[in-house]
């Protein structure tokens, strides 16, 4: 006769040895049974190592040195959750739903809906405000980046004559002489550009 003695170990009566007892696999093969010595423990049950420090860090307090919790405080924790024993979590979040929208309530203040509303008024005036300043900003900084980037064109413009006049560029190609063609009209946007952004 066999007696289950461990979680898995079972011992034989007959001759007193203890084996783990054949068992299916979930793929449907089989495991053998297998002799396993006294003082066996499954491996469920064996406990987590745990290292010295790892100990150490649960034991360690979570308060600062001579600072003790406030008993009213821990009466309160201890009252909220004798108030929501026996309930299950859909059921105790509801409860403390319901108890923020009172305590809203009983505020006096406005509920959440007009506070909301009030918020979403403030941002979106604050949203026109930035959109307003930034227009602003734009038409100002628009004209001087252009500025900018035709300045530094009329440099490479001068840089290429420079180069072709001292013979160090003796065969320009022709976006090189189209660049160059350009710089009249260049000159030109760069003298409306510097009185846009003089007036």
């Amino acid at each position: 006769m066999l007696q289950k003695n461990m979680a898995e170990a079972v011992t034989d009566d007959v001759t007193g040895e203890k084996f783990i007892p054949a068992s299916q696999r979930p793929d449907g093969t089989w495991r053998k049974a297998r002799r396993v010595k006294q003082g066996y423990v499954p491996q469920e049950e064996v406990p987590v190592y745990e290292s010295k420090g790892t100990q150490w860090m649960k034991s360690k307090p979570t308060l600062p040195p001579g600072f003790y919790p406030d008993p009213e405080e821990q009466v309160k924790q201890m009252s909220e959750e004798d108030k929501y024993a026996g309930m299950s979590k859909a059921a105790k979040k509801n409860a403390k739903r319901k108890e923020k929208k009172k305590q809203q309530q009983g505020d006096g203040g406005a509920g959440p809906i007009t506070q909301g509303l009030e918020q979403v008024n403030i941002s979106n005036q604050s949203q026109e405000a930035k959109i307003n300043n930034g227009q602003s900003q734009d038409s100002t900084s628009e004209p001087a980046k252009k500025l900018k980037g035709l300045k530094k064109k009329l440099r490479q413009i001068e840089d290429l004559e420079a180069k072709i006049e001292s013979g160090e560029l003796a065969k320009p190609d022709k976006t090189q002489l189209d660049k160059i063609k350009r710089k009249t009209e260049i000159l030109k946007e760069i003298r409306e550009l510097e009185k846009q952004v003089g007036s």
